[in-house]
């Protein structure tokens, strides 16, 4: 019996549709196909390392856009004058002409949190320093000097490092700029307390009130790196003022500087524990490593100049600080007693316990003197400089 003309010409289109295909299938697997994501973006396993994971049908990690290709710079040669930057964030009712006073050589770009009106401002007033850090970059993407430091507005504080006894100026003064490039990444601060070695636990369930930010980091880390394993430890020393190259800068896209912050415009967070969480964000944003601790010894050579010899002298200085500081403070209660009265003249027949303690104090601060002075002086040595930070050295290279 004949088919009507019509279904013969449907099953004609069925076995051609059937034919095509199959034979597509068999030449080129659907894995090999780019599949369209995000804005357009394309992602084929040709050409995208890890893109797809066929195991158990699951995807892989990495489904957004290629990780950061992180490479040490290269430092120019001895003698080179890096242009440099000041990221600054200050309030409207704090003082920041101590910059241009001590530090007439740097460029600065000073922004006022809750000044709307100032000639650098963010887009709003949340998240602590971190949204004025990520605004500079944003808007300056592509006049980027050789290195920009990020920093708070004020010159002293303690967690500026004890060698620069608290001075934000001293410690730009002697900040080694071919280490930046080099590492591309450093933070301004080498002490390891708070912060080093595995401070914060992104999985902690239970608040510690000395930083209230850790249970709130594992959803953070979700929503601003959803392609990313969220890591048992985030570790960096505090306090959020570190030094950046261009080439690191720009080697991340400048959209994602633009969704960071978007994220922090948008969060429920507070301001206060937003500020926090980016805290320890910072290392894994330029360096993509969760933990950076950098030995102290190693930071304070390669970074400052202060060359102890390696950790172990490195501590010895810091037990005859410590033992200096414990005369000091038994002087000043002797003094005390003896001016109210109350010293044990038994045992201190003229003043014999006094006359001790200062001779003491002036020994162990002349042999403080003495350690710091030689580590200054191997620090202005560069291939001293590079053996105490494990890296090689040739003759000609700088610092």
């Amino acid at each position: 019996m004949l088919l009507p003309r019509r279904a013969v010409f449907f099953l004609g289109v069925c076995f051609f549709l059937a034919f095509f295909l199959t034979t597509r299938s068999l030449s080129r697997p659907w894995r090999d196909v780019p599949q369209v994501i995000g804005l357009g973006d394309l992602v084929s396993s040709s050409n995208t390392t890890g893109a797809w994971n066929t195991t158990r049908g699951h995807t892989s990690k990495n489904l957004y856009a290629p990780l950061p290709d992180f490479i040490s710079g290269i430092p120019k040669p001895s003698g080179y004058n890096y242009s440099k930057v000041m990221v600054v964030t200050r309030t409207k009712g704090e003082d920041t002409s101590w910059i241009a006073e001590e530090l007439p050589d740097w460029d600065h770009a000073i922004y006022v949190a809750d000044d709307p009106k100032a000639p650098l401002h963010p887009p709003k007033n949340k998240g602590h320093e971190v949204m004025i850090y990520l605004t500079y970059i944003v808007d300056h993407y592509d006049q980027l000097p050789d290195v920009a430091v990020f920093m708070h507005s004020h010159q002293f504080a303690w967690h500026n490092d004890n060698l620069f006894a608290g001075d934000a100026a001293q410690l730009l003064r002697r900040l080694n700029l071919n280490r930046v490039i080099r590492e591309g990444y450093m933070n301004t601060r080498c002490g390891f307390g708070p912060g080093c070695p595995a401070w914060m636990h992104p999985g902690a369930l239970e608040e510690d009130e000395s930083k209230q930010e850790e249970i709130m980091l594992a959803r953070a880390w979700g929503e601003l790196f959803p392609d990313q394993e969220i890591p048992s430890v985030l570790a960096q020393p505090c306090c959020a003022q570190f030094a950046v190259s261009r080439d690191r800068i720009r080697s991340i896209p400048r959209a994602r500087f633009v969704f960071y912050r978007d994220w922090l415009l948008s969060t429920d967070l507070s301001d206060y524990i937003a500020g926090r969480i980016w805290e320890y964000l910072w290392q894994f944003i330029f360096t993509g490593q969760p933990v950076l601790c950098v030995e102290e010894n190693v930071c304070l050579c390669d970074g400052y100049g202060f060359c102890f010899g390696g950790n172990e002298e490195w501590n010895n200085y810091r037990e005859a600080e410590a033992k200096r500081n414990e005369i000091q403070q038994e002087l000043d209660n002797w003094m005390w007693l003896s001016d109210i009265g109350f010293a044990d003249e038994s045992d201190d027949s003229d003043g014999e316990k006094g006359n001790v303690l200062v001779s003491q104090l002036q020994e162990k601060q002349q042999e403080i003197i003495g350690l710091l002075t030689a580590a200054m002086e191997r620090g202005q040595n560069p291939q001293y400089r590079a053996q105490e930070a494990g890296r090689p050295w040739k003759e000609g290279d700088g610092f």
